[in-house]
């Protein structure tokens, strides 16, 4: 059989950044967030280049080991070949190693640009399998969910497939990310779980992150409440001792806040008069910055846009 046909055209996709768990949905609840990578690539005749701008532009290869071709390659072999020849450019805005969803922004970022020049990728590859694909690569959904779909997701696996559905934020919730100048591995952090935790700590969990459902999407009042975890920041909190000391501080005054993913970064989760005021909170050490909700996901965009 003969191979897919590729767009002679480049194509640019833009991938948000992305908070998981969001305090008791561990490995389950994910959030789009505005602050984005671009991707643009081109099918060339032969060989592969990779041009990076910004974040890891001085420490990520530029071969096939990139997790942006990584991806693609993967997708390409998902939609019946490889073309000849590849050119990518990355735009990297989402910071490595935060817990901010950058892993998950390449992996999507590769599979989405490989499904947009494959002519008849679309229906070769629907958006089911894109994120059972992306799922597989990430190792768990609830990060590529978000960055696929958009606004806020709920993942899960199901028959070793990963499944997602999509709910839309309350309009009046802004997110504040607090981003430390350390990075925290995500194996680093998932290293200090626990394999069993008391029933009880699991019961307050499921209530609660049925709880943040209700509050994310419709009462946000609800939402310091809903976003109490006892499954899995306490435990990771040594290898992030001043996030977790800023989770406690914004939640003593009232704040809705969390680890965002793995860590480090501390997502607040407040309205837009509480978002301006947020700003100075943190203090040496941490970068705010006030982020709008992403509502639609990994796109394909225009290039000169």
């Amino acid at each position: 059989m003969a191979g897919p046909a590729f767009r002679a055209a480049a194509v640019r996709v833009r991938v948000p950044a992305t908070s998981a768990n969001l305090g008791p949905g561990f490995d389950a609840f994910g959030l789009a967030l505005g602050l984005y990578d671009d991707v643009v690539v081109r099918v060339a005749d032969s060989g592969l280049s990779v041009d990076i701008a910004g974040e890891g532009a001085d420490t990520l290869a530029r071969d096939e080991r990139h997790l942006v071709v990584r991806s693609m390659r993967a997708a390409f072999e998902r939609l019946g070949g490889q073309p000849r020849g590849l050119e990518v450019v990355c735009a990297n805005r989402i910071p490595h190693g935060r817990g901010l969803g950058s892993s998950s922004a390449a992996i999507c970022a590769g599979i989405v640009a490989a499904r947009a020049v494959t002519i008849g990728g679309p229906s070769a590859l629907d958006d089911e399998a894109l994120l059972a694909l992306a799922s597989e690569l990430e190792g768990h959904p609830d990060n590529v969910a978000a960055c696929l779909r958009g606004g806020f997701t709920i993942a899960w696996t199901d028959d070793d497939s990963a499944k997602a559905v999509k709910l839309e934020p309350a309009a009046q919730v802004v997110p504040v990310v607090f981003v430390p100048s350390t990075e925290v591995l995500t194996e680093t952090a998932r290293g200090l779980l626990p394999k069993t935790v008391p029933l009880g700590d699991a019961a307050a969990n499921a209530g609660r992150a049925a709880l943040l459902v209700e509050a994310l999407t419709r009462q946000p009042g609800l939402l310091l409440a809903a976003t109490e975890d006892r499954l899995h920041q306490d435990y990771r909190a040594s290898a992030m001792p001043d996030s977790a000391g800023l989770v406690g501080a914004l939640r003593a005054e009232g704040v809705p806040a969390v680890i965002s993913g793995a860590g480090p970064t501390v997502l607040a989760l407040t309205d837009a008069e509480g978002a301006d005021k947020l700003i100075g909170f943190a203090g040496p050490g941490f970068a705010a910055h006030r982020l709008e909700l992403d509502r639609t996901g990994a796109s394909v965009l225009p290039l000169d846009v």
